[in-house]
């Protein structure tokens, strides 16, 4: 799927949000994915950012606005309300650091709490280059994401890895949601009520095509 720039036109724009505990790398899968950055330097980041990118999806052009929320308690009250319009969403922890693992119940909560219930979900292990200190094993990751029925990857900000395929998956089931919308729109004579270009998509009442089982963490 080749990656086009910001201000290119685009058919869809989706709403994802980066959520998970204070230093888990969400700012940096953030920039590796839309500017192929890593800054070792990186500090928490406070309140909202936000970054976008374009790619090619069945020969339209899906823009993701990807929303990165700080992970510091203090912040919390501040992002809540960023949540809304979401459609997808990264949860990320950190597979060196068990206490970021154990806090994604929590953030599952609140983010079902702020959004639509059949929002597409990730689960991201982060910070897999540093298996010598690794916490968190994949089939416990990979347990918890079929329990909650959510996709899973491992990923690297750092080097990378997974990185594109975390983000373009979700992206990529949010645009089958639609399609599969469109098509069915289209087939009962009701086109006139699909999406104009560049709107905005609630994939709000198609939990049928929302069955989501965990996905490859290679």
């Amino acid at each position: 799927m080749a990656g086009y720039k910001p201000d290119e036109e685009y058919d869809y724009l989706f709403k994802l949000v980066l959520i998970g505990d204070s230093g888990v790398g969400k700012s940096n899968l953030l920039s590796r994915f839309t500017k192929n950055e890593f800054n070792l330097e990186s500090k928490s980041t406070i309140g909202v950012e936000f970054a976008t990118r374009s790619l090619r999806i069945d020969n339209k052009v899906v823009k993701a606005q990807i929303w990165d929320t700080a992970g510091q308690e203090r912040y919390r009250a501040i992002t809540s309300a960023y949540y809304r319009g979401a459609v997808g969403a990264l949860l990320v922890y950190d597979v060196t650091r068990h206490a970021t693992f154990q806090n994604v119940g929590r953030w599952l909560r609140e983010l079902r709490e702020h959004t639509d219930p059949n929002i597409i979900v990730m689960l991201i292990g982060n910070k897999t280059d540093l298996r010598h200190l690794v916490a968190v094993s994949t089939e416990d990751g990979k347990a918890f994401a079929e329990q909650e029925s959510l996709y899973f990857m491992e990923t690297s900000a750092l080097d990378a890895t997974n990185v594109e395929n975390a983000f373009t998956e979700v992206l990529t089931q949010i645009y089958k949601i639609v399609s599969k919308r469109a098509v069915e729109a289209g087939s009962n004579g009701t086109a006139s009520t699909l999406p104009s270009k560049g709107e905005t998509i609630n994939v709000k009442d198609d939990s049928s095509v929302l069955k989501r089982i965990g996905c490859c963490s290679n």
